[in-house]
């Protein structure tokens, strides 16, 4: 199996000297590069096209989620981690609007960053837990009311349920493990959710969700 292949992007050298660190002793993981700006790992992106890119959110010259929108307008499916200090749900829908699949604090445990570069490189959403409670709290209110006659009314108790095996960041093969159904039927049902809750992709979908108390996240 290829190794995934990892784009660093943090101005502190220190922090990201760390990270490369934790990093090249796990197994299947190869660090392909580093950048201190956001310029520079844009630029990076593009000649060597990784497959995750842990990316710091305030970085010189160009912020990490204006180089997360950059970068995934060439290349799409590049798996875009944000990683930073901040904790504030703004600064997490920001980068998730941006097309980020994944937002761990730098306090984080090497093991939670392990899982999120593996989730990111299979396509799959992950918040840490300390991110999670912040988005659940900050949609408090909006999870306690349903207003009828909006687009997830429109939603069946499968593609319901289907959204929120997502929400728990399984990827397609193992929802349909799960519920016993066919891989090109869970993409069918996936489909029905983008078109219905008008988003794009799962990320979109996910935080819609979470919005609106269709889903909940897992703490742990």
């Amino acid at each position: 199996m290829e190794p995934i292949r990892v784009l660093l992007a943090d101005d502190h050298t220190l922090f990201r000297k760390g990270v490369r660190s934790i990093l090249e002793q796990m197994p299947g993981v190869s660090i392909i590069g580093e950048a201190a700006t956001g310029q520079e790992v844009v630029t990076l992106a593009r000649e060597s096209v990784p497959d995750v890119i842990l990316m710091d959110i305030k970085m010189p010259v160009m912020s990490g989620i204006d180089a997360t929108k950059l970068i995934l307008q060439e290349n799409p499916h590049i798996g875009v981690i944000l990683v930073t200090m901040f904790d504030d749900p703004e600064s997490v829908f920001s980068g998730m609007r941006a097309g980020a699949r994944g937002y761990v604090l730098k306090e984080a445990e090497p093991e939670e960053l392990g899982r999120a570069v593996d989730a990111a490189n299979r396509g799959e959403v992950i918040l840490c837990p300390i991110i999670a409670q912040k988005v659940m709290e900050h949609f408090g209110t909006d999870m306690k009311v349903r207003q009828p006659g909006l687009p997830y009314e429109q939603l069946t108790q499968r593609e319901l349920h289907i959204l929120q095996l997502a929400a728990d960041g399984l990827s397609n093969k193992e929802i349909a493990a799960k519920l016993v159904i066919s891989e090109k039927t869970v993409k069918n049902h996936i489909a029905n959710i983008f078109s219905k809750l008008q988003v794009n992709d799962r990320t979109q979908a996910i935080l819609y969700g979470l919005r609106k108390g269709l889903v909940t996240m897992s703490q742990s």
